[in-house]
């Protein structure tokens, strides 16, 4: 299993959903992720780190 650590920033929240783009590596697609899995506070631009499992606020 790969426990690496990425970074994130919300580009968009489409009900449900939120699309994160990658931000410590080139990346050409937006990653899919439901809310229930991110913290209740993000809106759009909200910068996330993404660590053993779990996403949380950077900023």
């Amino acid at each position: 299993m790969n426990f690496e650590t990425m970074y994130f920033v919300v580009e968009e929240i489409d009900g449900d959903y939120a699309h994160l783009k990658r931000t410590d590596k080139e990346a050409a697609d937006l990653l899919l992720v439901a809310r229930a899995l991110l913290p209740d506070s993000i809106k759009e631009g909200t910068e996330l780190k993404y660590e053993m499992l779990q996403y949380s606020i950077v900023k």
